[in-house]
């Protein structure tokens, strides 16, 4: 008969490969897709550097001073395996596997085997946390991290969470929050008063044990150090340091971000048929049993979970150039585990609401919603992936020796073929975006490249909420970066050229212009002396054979055009 230890460590084995089973057959058609957007931009190509030259600092893409955890289980997975999509993807999918069990551990002990199972299925099939799974960032695996960490917090192994939070922080800094909450929490929660009314909770006792907690300040310092040695800079390159921290500190700005996180929390993509029928519950009694009331999580592990959640909620109002769901991920299964906790506890049909919510997540990758959203929380970053791959394509079929203006993230994907687009490099001229000035902008140098690869940044709702609301579009341009992407017609029209290729999946598009080139006249090619300027009037009249000469040079080079 197996120790108790081994039977427990055969089982969590055991759930872990049937995670793993289930999300890659899920996400099978999504194995061999090319790299997305920050994956393309900063994850890939750091990792690669890591995998090619063994540095922990990234040369081939400046710097944003994340640990190197994530980055350095990628390089390990194509030494063993060999530097491709599905090694990446499959290696992604084994770290949300491991975070799954940690959500079903943690759920288990807090509650039961039953809001267990049904917490870990709503937070597989929730659409930000499915998408990621695959994808080479780095939030889902801190994710993972916190929710071993927090297992093993209420378990009251103080010693034990301080280790697997000191773990979470190597993947990603802002991993940090969690026992920061959890240590004020435990602060809080010592108190006379509030533990006499509410209970200490399943937190340390010992002083010594809550500060445990701030153990995972030292590894972080250390990288911060030894980032600091290689780069001269903390907390990443300037320019990143400038969007996510500097610009974000507005007090309009961290009430507008406040208010988009709270959406995130408690609403979005159908999350809030889960959070409005829990809300919904709590106005019913609790159902009885044969040993008195259904069991509740209890009341100080709540309090823990949402001193978490409200310190994550604050952080990531203050920082954050971009807004996006992922940051999240770390809070939101807390909140689908006690709601689920709830409706199992004061309702008799919990498992069928619970389901039509599931049901509402499945439905929400696939359909966009009438609001705005991030590519990469639906999927709606399969579509993008698959448009430009195809325009592409088109590219390096039609103008393989072409110039191509185009903007980030196209212009990666162009000339890095390690992402999966391309065989062959393309040359490119990089503009900002595809806002109309930008457009503009590249009129003046349409000598420098012979096709426009252009395409929506972003996802446009048919009928979006707010559109006739002025100020939250004078924010959202302010605050958040927001412009409207120039039509492919238009784009075509600025830029002098002509739509030669054009796609669209659900809100998006990409097209490919081909630049006419301006024409110079006889004239003008004659008196350009790219050598010389004349001083004056008398020097800038020509010689009679230095005339002919440079008219018969006009007339050939206007016949080979």
């Amino acid at each position: 008969m197996p120790e108790p230890n081994e039977s427990r460590r055969l089982s969590s084995a055991q759930l872990f490969g049937l995670f793993f089973l289930l999300l890659l057959a899920a996400h099978l058609s999504c194995l061999r897709l090319p790299y997305f957007w920050d994956e393309a931009g900063y994850y890939i190509p750091a990792a690669r550097d890591l995998f090619l030259t063994g540095s922990l600092i990234p040369h081939s893409t400046p710097s944003n001073a994340h640990p190197p955890l994530v980055l350095a289980f990628l390089a390990l997975a194509w030494r063993i395996a060999g530097p491709s999509l599905l090694v990446t993807r499959v290696s992604m999918l084994l770290i949300a596997a491991f975070s799954l069990l940690g959500v079903f551990r943690l759920a288990r002990r807090v509650a039961n085997f039953e809001v267990a199972l049904a917490s870990t299925i709503c937070t597989a099939i929730y659409p930000v946390f499915f998408t990621q799974s695959s994808l080479a960032q780095i939030d889902l695996a801190a994710a993972g991290l916190i929710f071993w960490g927090l297992s093993a917090y209420v378990e009251n192994r103080p010693w034990h969470a301080a280790l697997w939070f000191s773990v979470g922080v190597m993947a990603k800094e802002t991993a940090l929050l969690a026992p920061l909450g959890l240590f004020a929490w435990d602060f809080v929660a010592s108190l006379h008063i509030f533990a006499k009314r509410f209970g200490q909770g399943p937190g340390a006792k010992s002083w010594l044990g809550r500060s445990s907690l701030l153990l995972p300040v030292v590894p972080l310092a250390l990288w911060y150090a030894f980032h600091y040695s290689q780069t001269g800079f903390v907390f990443g390159n300037p320019e990143f340091f400038r969007y996510n921290v500097q610009t974000t500190l507005q007090p309009l700005r961290i009430l507008l971000a406040f208010g988009l996180r709270l959406w995130q929390l408690l609403g979005y993509l159908n999350l809030y048929l889960l959070t409005l029928s829990a809300l919904a519950a709590m106005w019913l009694p609790p159902i009885g049993n044969g040993d008195g009331e259904r069991r509740r999580i209890e009341t100080g592990t709540q309090f823990a979970f949402l001193a978490v959640t409200l310190t994550y909620l604050t952080a990531m109002s203050f920082v954050g150039g971009a807004v996006l769901a992922r940051y999240m991920l770390p809070v939101v299964p807390l909140i689908i585990m006690v709601c689920i906790s709830t409706l199992r506890r004061r309702v008799h049909a919990w498992r069928w609401i619970v389901a039509i919510v599931a049901l509402a997540f499945v439905a929400a990758l696939f359909v966009n919603p009438p609001y705005g959203l991030s590519l990469e929380d639906n999927f709606a970053y399969r579509d993008y992936i698959l448009l430009h791959e195809h325009a592409e394509n088109y590219l390096a079929a039609h103008y393989p020796n072409a110039r191509v203006l185009t903007a980030w993230p196209a212009s990666d994907e162009l000339s890095r073929p390690y992402l999966g687009y391309l065989a062959q490099p393309i040359k490119i001229v990089r503009i900002e975006d595809f806002a109309a000035e930008q457009v503009m902008s590249a009129v003046d140098s349409r000598a420098r490249f012979e096709a426009a690869l252009v395409f929506s940044t972003k996802y446009e709702p048919p009928n979006p909420w707010f559109e006739r609301w002025q100020s939250w579009q004078r924010w959202k341009a302010q605050f958040f970066g927001y412009h409207r992407d120039v039509p492919p017609a238009a784009a075509a029209k600025i830029l002098g050229g002509r739509i030669v290729y054009e796609d669209r999946r659900d809100g998006q598009w990409v097209a490919v212009i081909e630049v006419e080139q301006r024409q110079d006249s006889v004239i003008e090619v004659i008196f350009r002396d790219p050598t010389k300027q004349p001083s004056n009037r008398t020097n800038a009249f020509l010689s009679l054979p230095t005339l002919l000469f440079r008219v018969a040079n006009a007339a050939r080079r206007a016949r080979l055009r």
